[in-house]
């Protein structure tokens, strides 16, 4: 697809998003913890949404990648 031939590959874009996902996911369990009090309710939470934003991270990153607007 021409949309998806920027510089990045398939592999870093899923690194990237991987790396990513780990630190925002750790920060929504210690958030849903906090406001919950609840362990298994925060891991739930956190669980479910980190298929989700990898998902739609990955999606969002390979779009960008085919975007000329911005590069040198």
């Amino acid at each position: 697809m021409l949309i998806f031939q920027g510089r990045e590959t398939h592999t870093r874009s899923v690194i990237k998003a991987l790396s990513w996902r780990t630190l925002g996911t750790m920060d929504t369990f210690v958030i849903s913890w906090v406001m919950t009090g609840r362990v298994a309710m925060a891991g739930s939470i956190a669980g479910l949404e980190i298929i989700t934003k990898i998902a739609w991270y990955y999606l969002h990153e390979r779009i960008w990648a085919g975007i000329a607007w911005g590069r040198r």
